[in-house]
């Protein structure tokens, strides 16, 4: 991959064909929609160009009144010129430092402006990508996008915005300096061309190498992410090799820096090149002017306005000229930006979208499956192969997955609880991710309240359905802002509330900061039935009128659960409900239950109903869910559930209102904390207030 190797610098070549991102060129109309971004700002940039133009004046009049003041002032000795002439010069230069930082803060608010406009953008636009984006995409990829690109963009445009003043200087200095003398303003003028040809020639070169560096830091950037968040860094502590992790990261930095070091060698090339042209042309005039003013053609005071005006003409042509390279990268930037702006959301909201009504008597909406078949998207139509790590062949990304769902129809009844049961990989979640338009149907639809999912307001929909997955997320930050992020602006009593009925109040009121605990990256200061319970509180806050469950008890011990179920009897009373059950505790007395099989409902009905038919969920029954019956009597069951069978009698699963089971289970809720302390099980931390890690 690397070419050159040996004494000096090594130039880096990305000629292989197989490297899509370096080969990768720029789409057509990426000039056009950057100077769309910077419309809204055409005020601010019309003042700089004023400003600008005002400066190139003042640059172009300084060696103008040097002239003046060599000619006349010292070789004719009028001290009065002289001394108003200087006066005059020192007032231009303070007011070209005010011009100049006039100039800065314009420059600042255009490519500040047009950066935030981006990022927000930006971030908007992946927010409503789908599902399937995030679990392809690297979340530190697509924070370089949003963060590392936009800044290059943003520092880029500030250059190229500075770069109006060359422009204005070059045509001045030019003008004067034709006026002055035309036999050395040719000369300079001759050679303006080669200065030129060095950034045409690396142009496109630094456009590749550009857009290789942010790539390969974007992978470096996503390598630390996931290595140095919470669960990353203990899956490395405990399955790793650090060494070798070590050396691998050692491997990408390696690239970056030698991609680096091609891409500082050539954006410099030009620069060193245009200053050692300048000087040699500069010396050229010095020694044609120097005979010219020895012939009498002209005086001293010329040849040194000549000479000051030569430097401020090779001085804007070498910025310009190392602005190809600015520019190159710039384009390169936004260009990676655009591509993320192009990739259409899947879910969208239609123009005539309707709010779901809430129902007259207050009932909770049912939610009704039609005829519903589904495959999930495409990956090209979902992600960017430059957002993913060992992204697929163009061809295989193209390929259609194969259906998930298969002409499934039911209805979970208003108020009451339908439980989805099966083996692993049926497709229970993926017909969970539907009631809440995470995905759309390949075909079919899927209705609440008579309403097509795909006819209403994503607002609306987020405030009927409320869900709970096994593994309840929270962000670093306080329990507080965790429970408000369901309900902004809730009061304390209401968030109190909310913690009883998830019955994980009494665990937060006996930690020193109370609701104000940082609970920890993903909430990792919790332990799990914990996390559970504020995930629930959460719920309860938002008060949805539609509860999705991804078995939120799958994982917990006997305590959690209880303590879990006693919150589930709360949050799923008078509520539509559909569970994904993998425990019996959860659909014994369910309403109705849903067993599927290879992408089809198989069976449904009720728990007695569905073993009195012997089927499919008689099966899982007695491989999965036996267990020894609530009264104590029968026969303890033989296979893989036997063990779990025998349970103490404390931990055995109790009824409850509702047609809910729960245990009836005492003691701490240590989701498998080692060790105690804390109310609810947690571990005190010896570094600061809260509940401890797992």
């Amino acid at each position: 991959m690397f070419a050159g190797q040996g004494s000096g610098i090594m130039l880096a070549t990305y000629d292989d064909p197989g490297n899509s991102t370096a080969s990768q060129r720029l789409r057509p109309g990426t000039l056009r929609r950057i100077l769309a971004y910077a419309k809204p700002h055409s005020r601010e940039s019309v003042l700089l160009v004023l400003l600008t133009v005002l400066d190139s004046l003042i640059i172009v009049s300084t060696p103008l009144l040097l002239k003046e003041i060599i000619d006349v002032g010292i070789l004719q000795k009028d001290t009065t010129v002289l001394t108003v002439i200087s006066l005059v010069v020192a007032g231009l230069a303070l007011l070209d430092a005010g011009l100049q930082l006039a100039q800065s803060w314009y420059s600042g608010r255009i490519s500040q402006g047009v950066s935030y406009d981006l990022r927000v953008q930006a971030f908007t636009h992946v927010q409503r990508q789908p599902l399937a984006f995030f679990t392809r995409t690297q979340t530190g990829s697509l924070v370089s996008r949003l963060n590392t690109d936009v800044v290059g963009a943003q520092h880029a445009l500030g250059t190229l915005l500075g770069s109006l003043s060359s422009v204005f200087t070059l045509v001045l200095v030019l003008g004067s300096m034709f006026y002055l003398s035309w036999l050395v303003s040719l000369v300079a003028l001759v050679i303006l061309p080669i200065f030129m040809i060095p950034g045409a020639l690396v142009g496109r070169r630094l456009t590749r190498y550009s857009r290789e560096q942010m790539q390969m830091n974007a992978e470096m950037g996503a390598t630390i992410g996931e290595r140095f968040n919470v669960a990353g860094a203990m899956l490395s502590k405990l399955f790793g090799r650090p060494s070798e992790e070590a050396r691998l990261f050692a491997e990408r930095a390696e690239k970056v820096r030698k991609v680096g070091i091609t891409w500082m060698v050539l954006s410099r090339l030009t620069v060193i090149i245009m200053t050692l042209l300048a000087a040699v042309v500069t010396a050229l005039v010095y020694g044609l002017g120097g005979a010219m003013v020895v012939d009498g053609t002209f005086q001293v005071g010329t040849l040194v306005a000549l000479a000051a005006l030569l430097a401020r003409l090779y001085g804007p042509i070498t910025q310009l000229s190392s602005i190809q390279g600015e520019a190159h990268t710039a384009m390169v930037s936004f260009d990676r930006i655009f591509e993320l702006l192009d990739l259409k959301p899947l879910i969208t909201e239609r123009e005539n979208a309707t709010d779901l009504p809430a129902p007259d008597d207050g009932a909770a909406p049912e939610i009704t499956f039609d005829g519903v078949s589904f495959r999930y998207p495409k990956a090209s139509e979902v992600s960017l192969a430059s957002l993913e790590s060992n992204a697929l062949p163009a061809g295989e990304r193209a390929q259609e997955s194969p259906e998930v769902l298969r002409d499934i129809s039911f209805t979970a009844p208003s108020g009451k609880l339908t439980a989805l049961v099966g083996p692993s990989g049926v497709g229970k979640t993926t017909a969970t991710h539907l009631v809440s338009r995470l995905y759309d149907p390949s075909a079919g639809s899927v209705r609440i309240a008579g309403q097509d999912l795909r006819d209403v307001t994503l607002d609306s929909l987020r405030r009927t359905v409320g869900v709970v997955s096994q593994d309840a997320h929270l962000f670093h930050d306080t329990i507080r802002n965790n429970l408000e992020y369901a309900r902004p602006g809730a009061t304390e009593e209401e968030l109190i509330e909310a913690c009883r009925a998830a019955q994980i109040w009494d665990t937060i009121s006996a930690l020193p900061s109370g609701l104000d605990t940082v609970a920890g990256d993903r909430g990792y200061r919790l332990s799990g039935g914990e996390k559970q319970r504020l995930a629930l509180a959460r719920l309860l806050l938002k008060a949805p009128s539609i509860v999705v469950l991804d078995e939120a008890t799958a994982h917990l011990d006997s305590e959690s659960e209880a303590a879990v179920q006693r919150a589930l009897k709360t949050a799923l009373h008078g509520r539509t409900s559909v569970v994904i059950a993998h425990r019996l505790s959860t659909i014994r007395e369910a309403d109705q239950i849903l067993v599927f099989d290879e992408g089809g409902i198989r069976e449904r009905g009720t728990h007695e109903e569905l073993l009195a038919a012997g089927g499919l969920y008689a099966e899982l029954y007695h491989t999965q869910f036996a267990r020894q019956a609530v009264n104590g009597s029968g026969p303890a069951p033989d296979g893989p559930a036997a063990e779990e069978e025998r349970r103490p009698q404390e931990a055995a699963p109790q009824m409850m209102p509702g047609g809910m089971v729960f245990f009836d289970g005492s003691g701490p809720d240590d989701g498998g904390a080692p060790g105690g302390g804390a109310p609810g099980g947690g571990v005190w931390h010896t570094n600061g207030p809260g509940p401890g890690g797992r």
